[in-house]
Formats: structure tokens, C-alpha cells, sequence
């Protein structure tokens, strides 16, 4: 058994019985934790434009985009990493909303963001998208440029914009896939 697999073995089973403290999702504090908030529908008074894309090193499956000029369509955005379980879990859901609905002007974007160093190599994150079979455009955030414009904190994580670049709905974790469904279908129906 080589080191490394010693290593990684060591960790897992460190995640698996001690507790993880795992960034963006845990917090390790003597404070009593607060609930995340998982999926959040927001009035026309709450919503926000959505921020542009920024500090993207790499695009794969589409030229680099801008949400400027993706105004007039509905635009999913799915922040993941390939080595987040929790992402992984999503991913068939993502890919099944992107086929049901892209025909009808929705847009999804993932936006990987690496949680670990291994995360941000190109190469591996090209492997984990055929792996997965995405198609869609991915936008490599390997500074965390986009999701700190964002103010995200959690792997996985979407956010749903409406056709004037409004940001209608967020979702962290897993779930709510029916929700999501419905609210892109509304929109996109709105639209129509």
C-alpha cells in the first residue's frame, strides 16, 4: 500500500468517525451552529442582480460567458468541486434539469470551485465532466473569485436568475429538486 493511499485512506476514515470539519460546509466553534439555510425563493424586493463571473482560469464546454449577455434567458448556477460527495450526488439532477429544459432557453452554468489542492488541476477536472457526461458550460474558479462575489459558502449550491439577471432563488446542499424544477419552469414560462 503506498503512502499516499495510506494518507487518503487515514483521512476518510478520520471524516468517517471523528467528526469533519470540513470548510465551506462545517464550521468548528463553540458557538451553538446556526441552521443553513437550504433553499430560499426571494420576492422581487429581496432579489439582487447576480453577479458576473470573475477570476474564471479556464471554460470548458462553452467559450467564456458573461451573464450580461445571457439576459432574456434563465441561468442555473451550480457551485461544485468533483471531489465534494455531496456535489457528486447532484450532479444527475443538474444534468437531467439541463436536457429537460435547455431547448427552451434555460443556461446552466457550474461553477467548480476547488476545495482541496488536487481540485484544481484542468486536467482531472476535464476527466471528472466526461466521467459525469456534463455538457453544459463549467467555469473553473480556482481563486474562488466567483464565489466570493457570490458570498457562497456551501458545496453544492445553486442559484437560480431570472431573465432580467435577478437572482429569484438559492439552494444549498443537496435536495429540493422538484422546487428547482418548478421554479426554472415558471420562469421559463413566463417567458413563453
Amino acid at each position: 500500500m503506498s503512502l499516499r493511499l495510506i494518507a487518503v485512506s487515514a483521512l476518510v476514515a478520520g471524516l468517517g468517525l471523528g467528526g469533519a470539519v470540513i470548510p465551506g460546509l462545517c464550521t468548528e466553534s463553540d458557538a451553538p451552529a446556526q441552521p443553513v439555510p437550504r433553499a430560499v425563493a426571494m420576492t422581487t424586493e429581496q432579489s439582487q442582480t447576480a453577479p458576473e463571473f470573475a477570476g474564471i482560469s479556464n471554460w470548458f464546454n462553452s467559450q467564456p460567458l458573461k451573464l450580461a449577455d445571457l439576459r432574456g434567458k434563465v441561468v442555473v448556477v451550480d457551485f461544485w468541486t468533483y471531489g465534494c460527495v455531496n456535489c457528486v450526488n447532484t450532479l444527475p439532477h443538474v444534468t437531467q434539469l439541463y436536457s429537460k429544459y435547455r431547448d427552451r432557453g434555460l443556461v446552466v452554468i457550474g461553477v467548480h470551485t476547488p476545495e482541496f489542492p488536487f481540485e484544481h488541476s484542468a486536467t482531472n477536472l476535464q476527466a471528472a465532466l466526461k466521467r459525469h457526461g456534463i455538457l453544459y458550460p463549467v467555469a473553473q474558479d480556482n481563486n474562488s473569485q466567483t464565489w466570493n462575489a457570490y458570498h457562497n459558502e456551501y458545496w453544492p449550491a445553486q442559484y437560480i436568475i431570472d431573465q432580467n439577471g435577478k437572482i429569484v432563488f438559492q439552494h444549498a446542499g443537496e435536495g429540493q429538486y422538484e422546487e428547482i424544477d418548478r421554479t426554472v419552469a415558471r420562469l421559463l414560462n413566463a417567458n413563453s
